[in-house]
C-alpha cells in the first residue's frame, strides 16, 4: 500500500535554490532552470515541481525542507550552498532535518566533478531521508549539476521506491537507471 500524503501519485519534485543574491533578484538563477531541463530529459511522464529561490540561512532552509516532506514530495534538489564558506549551510540543515544519511550521493558527486576541477573537494554537498521525501544537494553551478545529477540519478528511483513506494517512471534512453534487486 502507498503511505505517502501525495496520493494522487504524480511524481512530485522540489527545485530549492539557496543564493542570497537570487532570492533578492540581484541575478537570474540559471541553476533551478538545468536541474528542470535535465529532470524533463530524464523522466517520461512530467512530474509536479516546486520551485523556490531562499537565502543561505540555515533555519529557513530546515523548515523549508522539512515543510516539502510533510506535503509528500518525493524529491527534493537543492542547488548551493554547498562549499566552506560561511554563508554555505545547505549540509548542515539538510543533515539536521534527515532521519538517515546517504553519503554515497556527496562522495560520488565529489569525484565526478574533481575530475573536471580539483577544486571540487572543497564540496560538502550530501543526501538524505526526511519522512517520505529523498533530499539530494547539488553544486550551484549549472556545470556542475549536469555532471553531478547525471551521476547519481540512476541510484534516485530506486530510493524513492524504497523510501516512498513510489516508482519514477525514466525514460531510459537519456539515462539508465538502476534496476533494484528487491521486491
Amino acid at each position: 500500500a502507498y503511505k505517502g500524503i501525495n496520493m494522487n501519485n504524480k511524481f512530485k519534485v522540489v527545485i530549492l535554490i539557496l543564493s542570497d543574491r537570487a532570492s533578492q533578484g540581484v541575478y537570474e538563477d540559471r541553476s533551478g532552470t538545468k536541474i528542470i531541463e535535465l529532470l524533463d530529459l530524464y523522466m517520461i511522464e512530467e512530474p509536479e515541481k516546486i520551485y523556490k529561490i531562499i537565502p543561505d540561512e540555515k533555519e529557513i532552509i530546515e523548515k523549508e525542507l522539512k515543510e516539502m516532506a510533510k506535503n509528500g514530495c518525493h524529491l527534493v534538489l537543492t542547488s548551493g550552498g554547498t562549499g566552506p564558506s560561511k554563508r554555505d549551510v545547505t549540509p548542515e540543515a539538510t543533515e539536521a532535518v534527515c532521519q538517515k544519511i546517504l553519503p554515497g550521493f556527496g562522495e560520488l558527486m565529489r569525484r565526478v566533478s574533481f575530475e573536471k576541477v580539483p577544486t571540487a573537494i572543497l564540496s560538502r554537498s550530501t543526501a538524505g531521508i526526511c519522512g517520505d521525501s529523498l533530499i539530494v544537494n547539488m553544486p550551484g553551478s549549472p556545470k556542475a549539476i549536469k555532471e553531478c545529477l547525471e551521476a547519481v540519478f540512476p541510484a534516485i528511483p530506486d530510493c524513492v521506491k524504497i523510501v516512498s513506494g513510489f516508482v519514477m517512471e525514466c525514460d531510459e534512453t537519456n539515462i539508465k537507471v538502476h534496476k533494484p534487486h528487491h521486491h
